[in-house]
């Protein structure tokens, strides 16, 4: 029997990141995490996708160490359940074509929190007051360092994850109690300085002895 998710799966090899950065691969895995473990047939069913679209794409998925299969009752179809709770890459490799794919999968992942914006604008204005007051868009502007905005960032993860248990264990999930996507951007309001206007500016012209 496959041990529970582990907490975070971190993808540095440009086939995975590739591998990753596919609609259907984001939402499958988003659903194993959500809901699993779950069979194609029933991830088919959650997604209006085809069960052997699903299959394949889940399979693919457990190619990239993101997916595997799980005991199941129903030894014709063994459900899949996500290997962990999250996904992490960064794009600071000193390989180009690591740079390149982790970049093709932010992109990616921007495009799916989009999408899902959007959804949820269409169906809220089905949605109860209470939730319509506590869900929607909203920005903050800081002025801090790279070193404090680490800090700000770690400190609101190690809010989220007092709410982790609920992830993995339904019976302490509170009545009334939905599953809530926040989704973080942290993004500059200009663009970085250019290399060479930074030089002139601190006055340095890189020649040896000045």
């Amino acid at each position: 029997m496959p041990p529970p998710p582990r907490s975070e799966i971190r993808l540095t090899d440009p086939r995975a990141l590739r591998g990753y950065a596919h609609p259907l691969r984001m939402a499958l895995l988003g659903l194993l995490r959500r809901e699993g473990p779950l069979t194609a047939t029933q991830a088919a069913e959650r997604l209006d996708e085809s069960v052997p679209n699903c299959s394949y794409h889940l399979r693919q998925l457990a190619k990239y160490g993101l997916a595997e299969r799980s005991e199941g009752a129903d030894a014709r179809e063994r459900p899949w359940q996500a290997t962990a709770l999250s996904t992490s890459w960064d794009d600071l490799s000193d390989d180009p074509e690591a740079r390149a794919a982790a970049n093709h999968l932010n992109a990616m992942v921007l495009d799916h929190y989009v999408a899902r914006a959007r959804a949820h604008l269409a169906q809220r204005p089905y949605e109860p007051a209470d939730w319509r007051a506590v869900l929607g868009f909203g920005d903050a502007l800081v002025h801090v360092t790279a070193a404090e905005l680490a800090e700000l960032t770690r400190r609101i993860e190690a809010l989220l994850a007092e709410y982790d248990e609920r992830m993995t264990d339904p019976s302490t999930r509170p009545e009334g109690s939905r599953a809530i996507g926040l989704i973080q951007l942290v993004v500059p309001t200009e663009p970085p300085t250019p290399p060479a206007a930074a030089e002139r500016a601190s006055g340095s012209t890189g020649e040896p002895g000045r």
